[in-house]
C-alpha cells in the first residue's frame, strides 16, 4: 500500500548530497547511551486500559491510529499531538508518534495482544538519518528503536512498514478509528472489500470515551498539576497587564504570556486561549486575541495548561483591567458567581450531569427577570419550549475534562451527557453572561459586559472538590488578588 500524499512535494530547496558526503554522513557517530530501561509515565496503567477496551470486543481486531500531522502551509506542519485514544492506550504523547498505529490483535475470544506499528530511529549507516526530512533523526530528532520502544511501552513493536501484512491471509472482524490518519483510512478503503471490517461508528470510539469518563488517582493528579500550572499562568497574566495595556494588541500579549507558562510547565495550551477584553468578552469563543486592553473594561481569560501527559485544565476568570470592578460590572459578576455557586452545589454522585447547568440557569433567569431584562417570568423562560434567557447566556455551563478539553465527547448520549455523575469524574462549571454591545433589549449601562467564571472540579463520594480553589472567585477576592500581584 502506498501512503497518500498529504502535501505538495518538497525538496527543491534542499542542497544536493554528493556520494562522498553521503558516505561521510554514515560513519563516525558515537553509540547511543540513552538508558535502556526508560518507561512512559503511565506504563503501569495502560495494560489494564487496553484490556478493558478489548473485553468489549472479543475476537475482533481493534485499530487505533496516532494520527498524522496537519499541514499549516506547504511543507510546514502544525505541532503534532497524538489522538487521545492512542495516547490513553499507549502512554505515548510526543510529537514523534505521528504515523504510528496501535493494533489490538485478537488471540482467541477472550484475549488480545497489543502491537505497536511505528517508525523506529533511523540507523546512522543508512541515508534516512540525514536525508528523510519527515523522520530522519538529523532533521527531527531522536526516535527510539523497536526494542527500546517495547520497553518504554510494554507493547510489542513492529516497523510501520510491516503494516501491510495485516491485509494478508484470513482477516478477523476489525474495527478502526477512522478520520484520524489518512493512510489508515486508505487501508480501510481497501479492507472494506472484506465484510469483516467495521469503522468506528460501530462503537470503538464511544467505548473508549466511556471508559475514560472516570479518572483514576494518577489521572486526577495529572489534572491537578495542569490546574496548578494554569493558576501560575493567570498570575503571570495579571503581572503583565501594565505592559499589555500600554500596547496596541494587549490581548495578544496576554495570550503569549500564558502560552509561555504552558510551554514551560507542560505540553502547551490545552486549547486555543481566549483573551477577550471589552466588547470582545461577549463573543463566546473568540481566539483572535488582537484587540487592545482598555482601562475600565473587563478581560475574560479562558485558558488551560496541558501537561506533558496531555491532561488539560480549563479555567476562566473575568477581571477588571483597572483592578477594581465598576458597580455595573460587579452586579453582572455577582449574578454569574451566584449561578456558578448553585451549579457547584448540585454536583454529587448520582446527580444527572445536566443538573448543575439547570441550577445555574435558574439563577441566571431569575436575575435577568429581576433586572427587567427578561420579558417573561423565569419559570416560563426555563421551559424547553421557551428559553428566552439563553439570548444572554447561549452556551452550556460546563463539560467533562481530561485529556481533551471537552473530554469524552464521543460517549453515547445516554451515558454522557444524559447520564449521571460518578465519583472520579472531572468536569468544569462555568456559566456566563454575554451582554453584547449591540443588543437593544438591554439597558445601555449593561451593554458590552461579558463575564464567565469557570472552575475545574472532581466528583467525590459525597459532592465535589474544587481543584482550582487557588484562584479567587468572589469580586472582592479578585480585586485583592490583583492588587497583591501588581504591587509585588
Amino acid at each position: 500500500m502506498t501512503e497518500p500524499r498529504l502535501r505538495p512535494p518538497t525538496g527543491s530547496h534542499d542542497l544536493p548530497v554528493s556520494p562522498a558526503l553521503d558516505t561521510f554522513m554514515r560513519t563516525g557517530w558515537a553509540r547511543d547511551r540513552r538508558p535502556a530501561d526508560a518507561r512512559v509515565p503511565a506504563h503501569a496503567l495502560t495494560p489494564a486500559r487496553r484490556a478493558r477496551v478489548a473485553a468489549r470486543f472479543p475476537g475482533e481486531r481493534l485499530v487505533v491510529p496516532a494520527g498524522s500531522p496537519a499541514v499549516a502551509s506547504l511543507d510546514a506542519d502544525h505541532r503534532f499531538r497524538p489522538h487521545t485514544a492512542y495516547a490513553w492506550l499507549t502512554g505515548l504523547t510526543g510529537e514523534d508518534q505521528a504515523g504510528h498505529v496501535l493494533v489490538l490483535e485478537p488471540d482467541g475470544d477472550a484475549r488480545h495482544e497489543a502491537v505497536l506499528y511505528m517508525r523506529p530511529g533511523s540507523p546512522r549507516s543508512g541515508q534516512d538519518f540525514h536525508r528523510d526530512r519527515g523522520h530522519g533523526e538529523f532533521w527531527v530528532g531522536r526516535r527510539p528503536g523497536l526494542a527500546e520502544a517495547a520497553v518504554l511501552t510494554g507493547i510489542r513493536c513492529e516497523h510501520r512498514d510491516a503494516w501491510e501484512k495485516l491485509l494478508t491471509g484470513t482477516q478477523p472482524p476489525t474495527r478502526v478509528l477512522t478520520g484520524v490518519d489518512p493512510s489508515v483510512d486508505v487501508w480501510l478503503g481497501d479492507a472494506r472489500r472484506m465484510p469483516a471490517v467495521r469503522s468506528a461508528p460501530a462503537g470503538l470510539d464511544a467505548v473508549i470515551d466511556e471508559l475514560r469518563l472516570v479518572k483514576d488517582s494518577w489521572e486526577q493528579a495529572q489534572l491537578q498539576r495542569a490546574v496548578d500550572a494554569t493558576t501560575a499562568g493567570f498570575e503571570d497574566v495579571v503581572r503583565c497587564l501594565p505592559q499589555a495595556m500600554a500596547g496596541p494588541r494587549g490581548e495578544r500579549r496576554v495570550e503569549g504570556v500564558f502560552g509561555l507558562r504552558a510551554r514551560l510547565e507542560g505540553h502547551g495550551p490545552g486549547f486555543p486561549t481566549v483573551a477577550a477584553a471589552g466588547d470582545h468578552a461577549c463573543v463566546l469563543r473568540r481566539t483572535r486575541n488582537d484587540g487592545p486592553l482598555e482601562r475600565g473594561r473587563l478581560l475574560l481569560l479562558d485558558a488551560g495548561v496541558a501537561t506533558d501527559s496531555l491532561y488539560t485544565a480549563d479555567i476562566t476568570r473575568t477581571i477588571p483591567l483597572s483592578g477594581t470592578f465598576t458597580p455595573v460590572q460587579r452586579t453582572v459578576y455577582e449574578l454569574v458567581l451566584a449561578a456558578q455557586d448553585a451549579g457547584i452545589a448540585a454536583l454529587r454522585p448520582g446527580a444527572r450531569f445536566n443538573d448543575f447547568h439547570e441550577a445555574a440557569m435558574r439563577v441566571i433567569a431569575e436575575g435577568l427577570h429581576d433586572w427587567g431584562v427578561l420579558p417573561v417570568p423565569a419559570d416560563e423562560s426555563l421551559t424547553p419550549e421557551n428559553g428566552l434567557h439563553r439570548r444572554y447566556t447561549l452556551c452550556g455551563s460546563g463539560h467533562m475534562l481530561g485529556m481533551d478539553v471537552h473530554d469524552c465527547a464521543r460517549a453515547r448520549a445516554g451515558i454522557y451527557p444524559d447520564g449521571v455523575l460518578e465519583a472520579g469524574q472531572v468536569l468544569t462549571v462555568g456559566p456566563g453572561l454575554y451582554l453584547r454591545p449591540d443588543d437593544e433589549t438591554l439597558p445601555r449601562s449593561l451593554r458590552g459586559n461579558g463575564v464567565r467564571i469557570e472552575d475545574d472540579l472532581v466528583i467525590t463520594g459525597d459532592g465535589a472538590r474544587l481543584m482550582s480553589s487557588a484562584l479567587p472567585r468572589t469580586p472582592d477576592g479578585v480585586e485583592a488578588w490583583m492588587a497583591g500581584l501588581l504591587d509585588g
